[in-house]
């Protein structure tokens, strides 16, 4: 009976999986204005602070409703926050999910809902739920080429010969796994070109500044350091010094999201560059709910164009970053 029992809950969860997956998307009729929600994954970083602010700012001047969740890097309450908006019934919902695996399930719940859902900054499991068909679409910046864009750089500057400490942004996330590929991919065509430890620092400045604390200790001969964002690239730089070495001179750095403290210690000599990840949403999320809305085509798959920053334009775009 107990094996019975368990084989039909199998059963029930692979339906229910298919049902969430089949059939069209939900639709949105146009409105004036809309209730949409906007879950966050944490806000501990500039970048997310200026993508929240982003959001906010451009609900206001619509005059839209947007209620707005901070899972606080956790994913098991990111998925309590879609399912409360879910709940409340919202037009839309505009996800970042802290991680892949576990905020896939709650996309298929909302599209069973009848909500449309937007995965805007990072994915989701695209095998199990897929943009244009169990969500709207994704909005967000192409990771993998922000890993090739910092790889090209590095070879180029250190004329294809380093010693590399790579700190990953958070496990599981999408952006920490496409741009590790993207650097990896790009880095094997060169022997001289070698990753000697690679840990994650969960994207935040102080855990960055602790994980290289303890490699430097362990790789002395490390020349380069390869950040999967700008907050553990400035903590690197924190630990660097304090071990007696010469950011800028001895080591290398690169990283990604183009934040204005990050084009300062490029100006200072310390960050050699960093690829520009935008995190301004607002306009470009909600015209592409207003456009889904009036029936546009919308396309799986919404790019960021992101700019590049090193020493021959820090200086200039210093006021456009954020």
């Amino acid at each position: 009976m107990k094996i019975q029992t368990v084989l039909l809950s199998t059963v029930a969860a692979t339906l229910t999986l298919a049902l969430a997956q089949g059939g069209a998307l939900p639709k949105l009729a146009v409105k004036p204005t809309y209730r949409v929600c906007f879950n966050q994954s944490e806000m501990d970083n500039p970048w997310r602070l200026a993508q929240t602010k982003s959001m906010q700012d451009e609900a206001k001047r619509l005059g839209w409703t947007l209620i707005f969740t901070n899972a606080n890097g956790s994913a098991a309450k990111q998925v309590s926050d879609v399912r409360s908006c879910i709940a409340q019934r919202v037009d839309a919902i505009f996800l970042t999910p802290r991680e892949q695996k576990p905020l896939t399930p709650i996309v298929l719940e909302a599209k069973r809902a009848g909500i449309p859902l937007f995965v805007i900054d990072r994915t989701v499991d695209e095998t199990v739920a897929k943009p244009g068909q169990d969500f709207v679409a994704f909005i967000g910046s192409d990771f993998y080429d922000e890993g090739r864009r910092a790889a090209e750089w590095l070879v180029k500057q250190t004329k294809g010969q380093a010693k590399i400490i790579e700190l990953q942004g958070s496990t599981g996330s999408s952006p920490a796994i496409d741009r590790q590929k993207g650097f990896a991919d790009y880095i094997r065509k060169y022997p001289g070109i070698k990753i000697v430890a690679s840990q994650t620092g969960n994207f935040t400045r102080d855990e960055g500044r602790k994980v290289m604390e303890a490699l430097i200790q362990a790789h002395p001969e490390a020349t380069a350091v390869y950040a999967h964002n700008d907050e553990m690239a400035l903590g690197a730089i924190t630990a660097l010094e304090t071990a007696g070495r010469k950011p800028g001179k001895d080591i290398t750095l690169v990283s990604i999201d183009g934040q204005k403290s990050a084009l300062n210690a490029i100006i200072a000599g310390k960050l050699g560059a960093t690829v520009e990840c935008n995190p301004r949403f607002g306009v470009k999320a909600f015209q592409t709910l207003k456009d889904y809305a009036a029936g546009k085509k919308i396309a799986p798959r919404l790019v960021n164009e992101d700019r590049f920053f090193d020493v021959t334009n820090a200086r200039q775009m210093l006021n456009s970053a954020f």
